[in-house]
Protein backbone atom coordinates (compact mmCIF):
# COMPACT_ATOMS: atom_id res chain seq x y z
CA UNK A 1 0.00 0.00 0.00
CA UNK A 2 2.82 2.38 0.63
CA UNK A 3 4.70 1.19 -2.30
CA UNK A 4 1.33 2.09 -4.40
CA UNK A 5 0.83 5.30 -2.96
CA UNK A 6 4.73 6.79 -3.72
CA UNK A 7 4.65 5.27 -6.93
CA UNK A 8 1.23 7.60 -7.14
CA UNK A 9 2.93 10.47 -5.96
CA UNK A 10 5.65 10.02 -8.09
CA UNK A 11 3.47 9.80 -11.10
CA UNK A 12 1.62 12.73 -10.52
CA UNK A 13 4.53 14.86 -9.92
CA UNK A 14 5.67 13.80 -12.73
CA UNK A 15 3.15 15.02 -15.08
CA UNK A 16 2.74 17.88 -13.22
CA UNK A 17 6.16 18.53 -14.19
CA UNK A 18 5.86 20.03 -17.36
CA UNK A 19 6.89 23.36 -19.25
CA UNK A 20 4.32 25.50 -20.56
CA UNK A 21 2.85 24.38 -23.71
CA UNK A 22 0.31 23.26 -25.73
CA UNK A 23 -0.23 20.17 -23.64
CA UNK A 24 0.84 21.49 -20.43
CA UNK A 25 -3.36 22.43 -19.55
CA UNK A 26 -3.76 18.44 -20.08
CA UNK A 27 -1.36 17.32 -18.60
CA UNK A 28 -2.10 19.36 -15.13
CA UNK A 29 -5.44 18.46 -15.23
CA UNK A 30 -5.03 14.69 -15.82
CA UNK A 31 -2.70 14.95 -12.58
CA UNK A 32 -5.71 16.31 -10.76
CA UNK A 33 -8.32 13.83 -11.98
CA UNK A 34 -5.83 11.15 -10.93
CA UNK A 35 -5.43 11.85 -7.53
CA UNK A 36 -8.70 10.87 -5.99
CA UNK A 37 -9.29 7.94 -8.44
CA UNK A 38 -5.35 6.36 -7.89
CA UNK A 39 -5.71 6.92 -4.14
CA UNK A 40 -8.91 5.23 -4.07
CA UNK A 41 -7.28 1.88 -5.98
CA UNK A 42 -4.37 1.87 -4.14
CA UNK A 43 -6.57 1.80 -1.05
CA UNK A 44 -8.64 -1.17 -2.21
CA UNK A 45 -6.02 -3.08 -3.68
CA UNK A 46 -3.65 -2.97 -0.41
CA UNK A 47 -6.73 -3.61 2.02
CA UNK A 48 -7.95 -6.98 -0.29
CA UNK A 49 -3.68 -8.14 0.54
CA UNK A 50 -4.32 -7.20 3.52
CA UNK A 51 -6.96 -9.52 4.09
CA UNK A 52 -5.53 -12.16 2.03
CA UNK A 53 -2.94 -12.32 3.98
CA UNK A 54 -3.96 -12.40 7.48
CA UNK A 55 -5.73 -15.20 9.22
CA UNK A 56 -8.76 -12.43 10.23
CA UNK A 57 -9.02 -11.40 6.84
CA UNK A 58 -9.14 -14.85 5.50
CA UNK A 59 -12.79 -15.50 6.89
CA UNK A 60 -13.43 -11.70 5.21
CA UNK A 61 -12.17 -12.70 1.86
CA UNK A 62 -14.11 -16.01 2.03
CA UNK A 63 -17.23 -13.82 2.48
CA UNK A 64 -16.34 -11.45 -0.49
CA UNK A 65 -15.61 -11.61 -4.10
CA UNK A 66 -12.10 -9.49 -4.51
CA UNK A 67 -12.75 -9.49 -8.59
CA UNK A 68 -16.16 -7.42 -8.09
CA UNK A 69 -14.87 -5.36 -4.99
CA UNK A 70 -11.91 -4.71 -7.19
CA UNK A 71 -13.87 -4.19 -9.97
CA UNK A 72 -16.30 -1.66 -8.03
CA UNK A 73 -13.78 0.24 -6.83
CA UNK A 74 -12.48 0.45 -10.71
CA UNK A 75 -15.71 1.59 -11.79
CA UNK A 76 -16.00 4.35 -9.23
CA UNK A 77 -12.59 5.38 -9.84
CA UNK A 78 -13.01 5.79 -13.50
CA UNK A 79 -16.13 7.60 -13.13
CA UNK A 80 -14.69 10.05 -10.96
CA UNK A 81 -11.70 10.55 -13.07
CA UNK A 82 -13.56 11.28 -16.40
CA UNK A 83 -15.73 13.79 -14.36
CA UNK A 84 -12.83 15.46 -12.73
CA UNK A 85 -11.10 15.31 -15.79
CA UNK A 86 -14.16 16.98 -17.69
CA UNK A 87 -14.72 19.74 -15.23
CA UNK A 88 -10.93 20.66 -15.37
CA UNK A 89 -10.62 21.22 -18.63
CA UNK A 90 -13.87 23.09 -19.27
CA UNK A 91 -12.74 25.33 -16.56
CA UNK A 92 -9.52 25.90 -18.03
CA UNK A 93 -10.75 26.10 -21.83
CA UNK A 94 -13.58 28.68 -20.84
CA UNK A 95 -11.20 31.59 -20.56
CA UNK A 96 -10.15 30.28 -24.38
CA UNK A 97 -13.16 29.24 -26.35
CA UNK A 98 -16.23 31.44 -26.22
CA UNK A 99 -18.57 28.47 -27.01
CA UNK A 100 -17.22 26.48 -24.16
CA UNK A 101 -17.34 29.40 -21.34
CA UNK A 102 -21.24 29.58 -22.34
CA UNK A 103 -22.07 26.01 -22.69
CA UNK A 104 -19.79 24.93 -20.11
CA UNK A 105 -22.07 24.46 -17.51
CA UNK A 106 -24.77 22.37 -19.53
CA UNK A 107 -21.72 20.48 -21.06
CA UNK A 108 -20.87 19.80 -17.50
CA UNK A 109 -23.97 18.44 -16.76
CA UNK A 110 -24.75 16.29 -19.69
CA UNK A 111 -21.30 14.57 -19.49
CA UNK A 112 -21.95 14.23 -15.42
CA UNK A 113 -25.61 12.43 -15.85
CA UNK A 114 -24.22 10.22 -18.59
CA UNK A 115 -21.17 9.02 -16.74
CA UNK A 116 -23.76 8.28 -13.82
CA UNK A 117 -25.68 6.22 -15.86
CA UNK A 118 -22.93 4.24 -17.45
CA UNK A 119 -21.30 3.58 -13.69
CA UNK A 120 -24.38 2.25 -12.57
CA UNK A 121 -25.21 -0.03 -15.57
CA UNK A 122 -21.41 -1.21 -15.59
CA UNK A 123 -22.33 -1.23 -11.74
CA UNK A 124 -24.70 -3.93 -11.99
CA UNK A 125 -23.59 -5.97 -14.89
CA UNK A 126 -20.93 -6.39 -12.47
CA UNK A 127 -22.92 -7.31 -9.23
CA UNK A 128 -25.00 -9.91 -11.33
CA UNK A 129 -27.63 -8.01 -12.16
CA UNK A 130 -29.39 -8.40 -15.16
CA UNK A 131 -29.67 -5.11 -16.88
CA UNK A 132 -31.26 -5.98 -20.46
CA UNK A 133 -34.71 -5.89 -18.57
CA UNK A 134 -34.26 -2.57 -17.10
CA UNK A 135 -33.27 -1.29 -20.73
CA UNK A 136 -36.08 -2.90 -21.73
CA UNK A 137 -38.43 -0.63 -19.45
CA UNK A 138 -36.07 2.56 -20.04
CA UNK A 139 -38.86 2.98 -23.23
CA UNK A 140 -41.46 2.19 -21.06
CA UNK A 141 -40.98 4.65 -17.72
CA UNK A 142 -39.09 7.29 -19.90
CA UNK A 143 -42.70 8.64 -20.61
CA UNK A 144 -43.76 8.81 -17.34
CA UNK A 145 -40.30 10.17 -16.44
CA UNK A 146 -41.07 13.20 -19.04
CA UNK A 147 -44.61 14.12 -17.45
CA UNK A 148 -43.01 14.31 -14.21
CA UNK A 149 -40.17 16.41 -15.02
CA UNK A 150 -41.80 18.32 -17.49
CA UNK A 151 -40.94 22.01 -16.09
CA UNK A 152 -36.63 20.78 -15.49
CA UNK A 153 -36.93 18.72 -19.27
CA UNK A 154 -38.48 22.51 -20.36
CA UNK A 155 -35.62 24.32 -19.25
CA UNK A 156 -32.44 22.02 -20.16
CA UNK A 157 -33.95 22.40 -23.71
CA UNK A 158 -34.31 25.86 -23.14
CA UNK A 159 -30.70 26.17 -22.28
CA UNK A 160 -29.91 23.99 -25.61
CA UNK A 161 -31.07 26.99 -27.65
CA UNK A 162 -29.96 29.59 -25.32
CA UNK A 163 -26.27 28.16 -26.20
CA UNK A 164 -26.97 27.13 -29.83
CA UNK A 165 -29.06 30.66 -30.60
CA UNK A 166 -26.93 32.82 -28.09
CA UNK A 167 -28.93 35.70 -27.41
CA UNK A 168 -26.84 36.11 -24.23
CA UNK A 169 -23.23 34.57 -23.56
CA UNK A 170 -21.44 34.40 -19.86
CA UNK A 171 -19.51 37.72 -19.37
CA UNK A 172 -22.43 39.29 -21.46
CA UNK A 173 -23.62 42.02 -19.62
CA UNK A 174 -28.06 42.19 -19.95
CA UNK A 175 -30.96 44.11 -18.58
CA UNK A 176 -33.99 41.68 -18.12
CA UNK A 177 -37.64 42.45 -19.00
CA UNK A 178 -38.23 42.58 -15.32
CA UNK A 179 -35.53 45.87 -15.29
CA UNK A 180 -33.06 44.32 -13.63
CA UNK A 181 -29.40 44.05 -15.04
CA UNK A 182 -26.19 42.50 -14.70
CA UNK A 183 -23.71 40.15 -15.73
CA UNK A 184 -23.95 36.94 -17.16
CA UNK A 185 -22.18 34.34 -14.68
CA UNK A 186 -23.46 30.98 -15.62
CA UNK A 187 -25.70 29.23 -17.56
CA UNK A 188 -27.00 26.23 -16.44
CA UNK A 189 -28.55 22.73 -17.74
CA UNK A 190 -31.85 24.69 -15.62
CA UNK A 191 -31.15 28.20 -15.17
CA UNK A 192 -28.99 31.06 -15.84
CA UNK A 193 -27.17 32.55 -12.94
CA UNK A 194 -27.03 36.87 -13.23
CA UNK A 195 -24.59 38.83 -11.30
CA UNK A 196 -26.48 42.31 -10.52
CA UNK A 197 -24.07 45.46 -10.10
CA UNK A 198 -24.35 45.28 -6.09
CA UNK A 199 -22.97 41.85 -6.45
CA UNK A 200 -26.32 39.92 -5.76
CA UNK A 201 -27.52 36.79 -8.05
CA UNK A 202 -30.79 36.13 -9.68
CA UNK A 203 -31.22 33.39 -11.54
CA UNK A 204 -33.93 32.40 -13.70
CA UNK A 205 -35.17 29.90 -14.87
CA UNK A 206 -33.82 28.91 -18.77
CA UNK A 207 -37.32 28.60 -19.66
CA UNK A 208 -38.28 32.14 -18.35
CA UNK A 209 -35.40 33.73 -19.79
CA UNK A 210 -35.76 32.25 -23.41
CA UNK A 211 -39.67 33.36 -23.31
CA UNK A 212 -38.91 37.29 -22.78
CA UNK A 213 -37.06 40.29 -24.00
CA UNK A 214 -33.75 40.67 -23.08
CA UNK A 215 -31.60 43.67 -23.94
CA UNK A 216 -28.00 42.55 -24.42
CA UNK A 217 -25.71 45.53 -24.01
CA UNK A 218 -22.72 43.77 -25.17
CA UNK A 219 -24.16 42.68 -28.59
CA UNK A 220 -22.78 43.32 -31.40
CA UNK A 221 -19.99 45.05 -29.52
CA UNK A 222 -19.62 46.08 -26.18
CA UNK A 223 -18.94 50.02 -27.10
CA UNK A 224 -22.17 51.96 -26.22
CA UNK A 225 -23.03 55.46 -26.86
CA UNK A 226 -23.27 57.67 -23.61
CA UNK A 227 -25.72 60.20 -23.78
CA UNK A 228 -26.12 63.13 -20.93
CA UNK A 229 -29.55 65.17 -21.29
CA UNK A 230 -28.36 69.67 -20.92
CA UNK A 231 -30.53 72.38 -20.52
CA UNK A 232 -29.15 75.70 -20.86
CA UNK A 233 -31.09 79.13 -20.26
CA UNK A 234 -32.85 80.90 -22.97
CA UNK A 235 -30.47 83.66 -23.64
CA UNK A 236 -27.21 81.59 -23.80
CA UNK A 237 -25.83 81.49 -26.76
CA UNK A 238 -26.21 78.41 -28.54
CA UNK A 239 -22.68 78.67 -30.40
CA UNK A 240 -20.83 78.93 -27.68
CA UNK A 241 -23.09 76.46 -25.53
CA UNK A 242 -21.69 73.87 -28.37
CA UNK A 243 -18.32 75.29 -28.65
CA UNK A 244 -17.51 74.55 -24.28
CA UNK A 245 -19.54 71.40 -23.81
CA UNK A 246 -17.71 69.74 -26.81
CA UNK A 247 -14.18 71.01 -25.19
CA UNK A 248 -16.06 69.25 -21.95
CA UNK A 249 -16.65 66.26 -23.19
CA UNK A 250 -13.23 65.97 -25.34
CA UNK A 251 -11.74 65.95 -21.70
CA UNK A 252 -13.54 63.30 -20.36
CA UNK A 253 -13.11 61.27 -23.47
CA UNK A 254 -9.15 61.59 -23.02
CA UNK A 255 -9.42 61.16 -19.20
CA UNK A 256 -11.72 58.93 -17.93
CA UNK A 257 -10.73 55.10 -17.82
CA UNK A 258 -12.83 53.24 -20.43
CA UNK A 259 -14.03 55.86 -22.21
CA UNK A 260 -13.20 55.46 -26.06
CA UNK A 261 -10.02 56.96 -27.39
CA UNK A 262 -10.28 59.38 -30.21
CA UNK A 263 -14.32 59.55 -30.28
CA UNK A 264 -15.57 62.38 -31.34
CA UNK A 265 -18.43 63.42 -28.87
CA UNK A 266 -21.19 65.66 -30.31
CA UNK A 267 -24.03 67.58 -29.46
CA UNK A 268 -27.82 68.16 -30.50
CA UNK A 269 -30.54 70.17 -29.99
CA UNK A 270 -33.82 68.78 -29.76
CA UNK A 271 -35.92 70.78 -27.50
CA UNK A 272 -37.76 74.18 -26.61
CA UNK A 273 -38.38 73.25 -22.73
CA UNK A 274 -40.75 75.56 -20.32
CA UNK A 275 -37.34 76.90 -19.11
CA UNK A 276 -34.21 75.55 -20.85
CA UNK A 277 -33.22 74.89 -24.69
CA UNK A 278 -32.25 70.88 -24.08
CA UNK A 279 -30.07 69.17 -25.28
CA UNK A 280 -28.13 65.61 -25.89
CA UNK A 281 -24.50 65.12 -25.40
CA UNK A 282 -23.49 62.48 -26.97
CA UNK A 283 -20.08 60.52 -25.78
CA UNK A 284 -18.48 56.54 -25.65
CA UNK A 285 -17.70 54.11 -24.01
CA UNK A 286 -16.37 50.64 -23.90
CA UNK A 287 -18.64 48.99 -21.91
CA UNK A 288 -22.49 49.64 -20.66
CA UNK A 289 -20.97 49.99 -16.57
CA UNK A 290 -17.86 52.82 -17.15
CA UNK A 291 -21.48 54.96 -18.32
CA UNK A 292 -21.71 55.61 -14.41
CA UNK A 293 -18.21 57.32 -14.37
CA UNK A 294 -18.31 59.20 -17.48
CA UNK A 295 -22.04 61.03 -16.78
CA UNK A 296 -20.16 61.35 -13.09
CA UNK A 297 -17.09 62.94 -14.19
CA UNK A 298 -18.81 64.80 -17.59
CA UNK A 299 -21.60 66.44 -14.99
CA UNK A 300 -18.65 67.97 -12.60
CA UNK A 301 -16.60 69.07 -15.17
CA UNK A 302 -19.54 70.51 -17.13
CA UNK A 303 -21.31 72.49 -14.24
CA UNK A 304 -17.68 73.79 -13.38
CA UNK A 305 -16.79 75.06 -16.77
CA UNK A 306 -20.41 76.65 -17.06
CA UNK A 307 -19.97 78.49 -13.96
CA UNK A 308 -16.51 79.82 -15.26
CA UNK A 309 -18.16 80.57 -18.70
CA UNK A 310 -21.36 82.57 -17.53
CA UNK A 311 -23.20 80.09 -19.18
CA UNK A 312 -26.74 79.31 -16.77
CA UNK A 313 -28.11 76.22 -16.30
CA UNK A 314 -31.90 77.35 -15.27
CA UNK A 315 -33.96 75.97 -12.39
CA UNK A 316 -37.51 74.46 -13.60
CA UNK A 317 -39.97 78.08 -14.07
CA UNK A 318 -43.85 77.81 -13.94
CA UNK A 319 -45.64 81.17 -15.29
CA UNK A 320 -48.64 81.59 -13.93
CA UNK A 321 -51.21 83.97 -15.92
CA UNK A 322 -52.72 85.80 -13.20
CA UNK A 323 -55.89 87.34 -15.44
CA UNK A 324 -56.45 83.78 -16.82
CA UNK A 325 -56.78 82.34 -13.65
CA UNK A 326 -59.29 84.97 -12.33
CA UNK A 327 -61.38 85.07 -14.79
CA UNK A 328 -61.17 80.90 -14.84
CA UNK A 329 -61.93 81.06 -10.77
CA UNK A 330 -65.24 83.83 -11.56
CA UNK A 331 -66.78 81.45 -13.79
CA UNK A 332 -66.25 78.59 -11.37
CA UNK A 333 -68.13 80.05 -8.78
CA UNK A 334 -71.07 80.97 -10.31
CA UNK A 335 -74.08 79.59 -9.26
CA UNK A 336 -75.78 77.07 -11.72
CA UNK A 337 -78.09 78.72 -14.34
CA UNK A 338 -77.09 82.17 -14.00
Amino acid sequence: MVAGLFLKGLLLSRLRAVPEGAKAPVRLALARALSIPLTLLVLATGLLALAHWTPAGAQLQARLNTNTVLAVTAIGSGVLLVDTLVRALLQFYADRVELIRTAGGLLQGLVRGLLIVLGLLMLLDTLGISITPLIASIGIGSLAVALALQPTLESFFAGVQIVTDRPVRVGDFIKLESGEEGFVDKIGWRSTWIRLLPNNMVIVPNKQLIGSRILNYYYPTKEVAVLVQVGVHYGSDLEKVERVTIEVAEEIQRRVEGAVRGHKPFIRFHTFNSSSIDFSVILRAEEFTVNYLMKHEFIKALQKRYAQEGITIPFPITAINLDQENVAAAIASRPPGA
